[in-house]
């Protein structure tokens, strides 16, 4: 067989997976009064469908080092599956008004007490039953690469002091940024910390494993965890633990370790202290890489912590946009953040406080690159 049929035959074997849109029309509806549509951005090497229910990221595709696209982050091809869900609540969402967990539903400002509603047995998560995720936030402005959408969070709700008045815009920048920039300002001194649930897997949604993607954390220092996923107030450093990603390992190398911390969250759940020279530094978080297909992603943030979140409660029961089920540790998430329950702890400074006449803002991205085949003997 001449080497031309040989290539020819390789082609036809290996096809190159192009970029297979969601039909907006699946996503076409009224929640409460205020229409829900499925947008795409584009810049040339990222595609992204993004709906204004929770600010969700519904799917991104990336190309390998072929050229061939996967869709690299967990979601639904159906609004109805997001509205329905029993599980996997804040899938590809906006976090907030106060991400991560506040211990038992309350908190104190300026000697006054706030009951918070609890949605996770005694504690408030991601900002309690009507956080940003179950929003319908209202599209500003909208272009093939940028969408900015706006939320006012009425003084009250869920217990939270304060009209919080946010906006946030989603970017696809031409270096091939996913970035996401949050503003933020109230009438009442209150809690302010946004951040989201996007679960990657560079292999593509429902291709297998993530454990076998390489990491790195910038980070020297975690905080520590009870059973109930509640921070106590001190700092782990990760030498010699399996929180140190400060050289590359793979998800998976250390993650069944008898460690108490593993133990408590089921494997990787987590808030990392981003090593930077001050606390509104900008900084390199995390960087991800998948082996086979080249896909690379760096986590970059402003934030003081970042939160590495394993997959560890996906089961298999409900099925991705292409079919497949979301199993067990096939997507992992990179939340930059305050340190959980900060309010709380003395020792978790800074705080998540926002006072009128100032201005919340944080900015982060997901840069992606395709990374060369490494040669052999290398």
């Amino acid at each position: 067989m001449s080497l031309f049929a040989i290539a020819l035959l390789l082609a036809s074997c290996n096809p190159k997976k192009e970029v297979k849109l969601i039909d907006a029309a699946n996503f076409n509806t009224e929640i409460e009064g205020k229409q829900v549509s499925l947008y795409t951005l584009h810049n040339g090497f990222l595609t992204m469908q993004v709906t204004n229910y929770g600010g969700r990221v519904v799917s991104l595709w990336v190309p390998d080092r072929r050229g061939s696209y996967e869709d690299v982050v967990l979601g639904y091809d159906h609004i109805d599956k997001y509205l329905n869900n029993t599980d996997n609540y804040y899938l590809g969402a906006s976090i907030g008004r106060c991400a991560n967990r506040i211990s038992g539903g309350k908190f104190t400002l300026n000697d006054v007490e706030y009951q918070l509603t609890k949605n996770e047995g005694e504690n408030t998560f991601n900002g309690g039953l009507t956080g940003a995720d179950k929003m319908v936030w209202d599209v500003v402005s909208v272009n093939d690469s940028v969408m900015q959408m706006h939320a006012l969070f009425a003084d009250g709700l869920d217990g939270f002091p304060g009209n919080l008045d946010v906006t946030m815009t989603y970017t696809l920048t031409s270096d091939n940024q996913f970035q996401i920039k949050y503003k933020a300002t109230t009438d009442k001194t209150t809690l302010c910390n946004f951040s989201n649930q996007i679960f990657f897997n560079l292999k593509g949604e429902g291709n297998g494993t993530v454990l076998d993607h390489e990491l790195t954390i910038n980070s020297r220092y975690m905080t520590t965890i009870n059973a109930k996923l509640i921070p106590d107030g001190k700092f782990l450093g990760v030498k010699n633990t399996p929180f140190d990603f400060r050289e590359k390992h793979l998800v998976g190398e250390r993650i069944n370790t008898e460690d108490e911390q593993l133990l408590n969250a089921k494997g990787y759940n987590h808030n990392w202290i981003v090593d930077k020279s001050s606390p509104n530094a900008y900084a390199l978080c995390a960087s991800l890489t998948e082996p086979e297909s080249g896909r690379q992603m760096e986590v970059w943030s402003d934030q003081v912590g970042l939160q590495f979140n394993s997959g560890n409660l996906f089961d298999g029961k409900t099925n991705g946009k292409c079919g497949k089920p979301l199993k067990y540790r096939e997507g992992l998430a990179f939340g930059p953040q305050f340190f959980p329950d900060a309010i709380n702890h003395k020792t978790l400074a800074p705080f998540p406080i926002l006072e009128p006449g100032k201005e919340y803002t944080q900015l982060c991205f997901y840069k992606f690159s395709v990374q060369p085949k490494p040669r052999k003997g290398n």
